[in-house]
């Protein structure tokens, strides 16, 4: 090849179109079973974003399919989402994790999303919650914790979605009714894919947290919930499904369970510290 050739063909090279960063997302960093990124978006909204896997393969900073987009707080198509939740005026932002189906990723147990943002403040009984929907579809509250600086909060799912913090207008006790109600749907809608003895104690279980809520007996209920947390994880990956794949051939219920648990754990002791009556 001439040297007049190579030049030619660099200069073509420099004019093709570079990939572009995913939508809204700054610095992103894989390392190990975690991504770290900034959310970086008009009018100076932000965050710090973290994505944590017990067990992950595959994850690279393409196949975990990353975007955050600003959203209009009074959309109605999003507002019909949301149910009894508002779209903060001050964090307006639609996370999305969707990876490429081709893109390889797998992970086992649940995936834990962190997002910390200095556009809200944490307040002592701020109804502040990361929400997470399948695309296009209903919002359901995902919270395991909240905290400071400005304000933290951390969910947890056993696949990937969309994600907005909400102000949750919920009576406490009607989040841990659909909170239950979560629970016994993800085990009647995996039942068959979970070992039979295995399934009748997680069943008993949830029972029984749903029994000590009913009698308002706080501290019976957040212990049975720690039991049925650790038997989900003594059975993960044997007697319970627990690997997602971005091909979507694979439920993984055992992320789906504890996540679910995790966030009616959040709830009720939210509420056990509040010294509220449980019903």
């Amino acid at each position: 090849m001439t040297s007049r050739t190579s030049w030619i063909g660099l200069a073509l090279l420099l004019l093709l179109p570079l990939p572009s960063a995913a939508e809204g997302i700054a610095d992103l960093v894989v390392e190990g079973n975690e991504v770290r990124a900034e959310i970086s978006l008009p009018g100076g909204i932000g965050a710090d974003l973290t994505i944590s896997f017990e067990q992950a393969a595959g994850l690279t900073a393409e196949s975990v399919g990353l975007d955050a987009i600003l959203v209009d707080p009074l959309d109605p198509g999003l507002l019909d989402r949301l149910l009894q939740g508002l779209i903060p005026l001050g964090f307006p932002v639609l996370l999305r994790i969707e990876p490429p189906a081709d893109g390889g990723l797998s992970f086992s147990g649940p995936v834990s999303i962190s997002l910390h943002t200095h556009n809200l403040d944490f307040i002592p009984l701020t109804p502040l919650r990361i929400f997470a929907a399948p695309l296009g579809g209903r919002f359901e509250d995902i919270t395991e914790s909240v905290g400071r600086g400005s304000y933290r909060c951390r969910g947890r799912k056993g696949s990937f979605s969309e994600f907005l913090i909400l102000v949750d207008l919920r009576p406490l006790r009607l989040a841990i009714r659909e909170k239950l109600e979560r629970l016994d749907n993800i085990l009647a809608d995996n039942a068959a894919s979970i070992s039979p003895p295995v399934l009748s104690e997680l069943t008993d279980l949830a029972a029984q947290i749903r029994a000590a809520y009913e009698a308002r007996n706080k501290n019976l209920a957040i212990s049975k919930t720690n039991q049925l947390l650790g038997m989900v994880q003594r059975n993960s990956g044997t007697a319970i499904p627990d690997v997602w794949r971005s091909s979507g051939d694979l439920v993984n219920v055992a992320g789906q369970l504890r996540a679910a648990g995790e966030t009616l754990r959040f709830s009720l002791g939210l509420q056990n510290n509040l010294g509220l009556p449980l019903l």
